[in-house]
C-alpha cells in the first residue's frame, strides 16, 4: 500500500525545534511494566517513587518514559474501540540497534503484532504488559526516503524481513 503524503502547514506553525518530550503511561502493575521496559527493552531507571512510579531513560536524560499506578493500580487496559494512545514510538539510532531490540524481544518470548518497512523507516509493533501499543523503529536518512515525482513522500507498508534484521544484531559477548 502506498500512501500519498504531503505537508499541510498550520496557519501559525510552532517552532520547528519543538520535540515531543517524554511519555508517561498509566500501568496496572509497576514491577511488571518495569521488567518489560528495563529488563527487556533496556531502559535505565533514573528515579523511583516507591511502589507508585518510576522514571526511565535511554542515555541519561532525566526521563524518556514514566510509568505510574496513581490512577491505574490493578486496572484493565481500555476496551478496543475506545479513544486513547495508539502507540508509543521509540526511535533507535540505527538498524543494528533496532535489530538488538528484536533480539531482546525474541529472547524474552514477547510476540510482535507486526513488522513493517515503510520506506522511510523499519518498525516493529507490539504491546507492553498493559496492552499499550509500542512501536520500535529506526529512520533511514532523508536522502534515502522514497519520493513521488512531485517530491512528496511515498511511504509504503511492506513486510519487514525479520531474519535479515536479526542478522544485523550486534554479537553478544560470551
Amino acid at each position: 500500500m502506498t500512501i500519498k503524503t504531503f505537508v499541510e502547514p498550520a496557519a501559525a506553525p510552532m517552532n520547528p525545534g519543538t520535540r515531543i518530550g517524554h511519555v508517561h503511561l498509566k500501568v496496572a502493575d509497576l514491577d511488571r511494566s518495569l521488567a518489560f521496559y528495563r529488563d527487556v527493552l533496556g531502559f535505565s531507571v533514573t528515579q523511583r517513587y516507591g511502589s507508585q512510579a518510576v522514571f526511565l531513560s535511554a542515555g541519561g536524560y532525566h526521563h524518556d518514559l514514566g510509568l505510574n499506578t496513581w490512577e491505574s493500580k490493578g486496572g484493565q487496559p481500555p476496551a478496543r474501540g475506545t479513544t486513547g494512545l495508539f502507540h508509543t514510538a521509540i526511535l533507535y539510532p540505527d538498524r543494528a540497534s533496532l535489530a538488538d531490540a528484536l533480539r531482546r524481544l525474541v529472547e524474552a518470548g514477547i510476540p510482535l503484532d507486526g513488522a513493517s518497512d515503510h520506506g522511510v523507516s523499519e518498525a516493529l509493533y507490539l504491546n507492553d504488559p498493559d496492552g499499550n501499543g509500542v512501536e520500535l523503529y529506526w529512520d533511514r536518512q532523508p536522502s534515502e526516503w522514497p519520493r513521488n515525482a512531485d517530491g512528496s513522500l511515498a511511504m509504503v507498508t511492506k513486510a519487514l524481513d525479520l531474519r535479515a534484521l536479526l542478522a544485523d544484531a550486534p554479537k553478544q559477548a560470551a
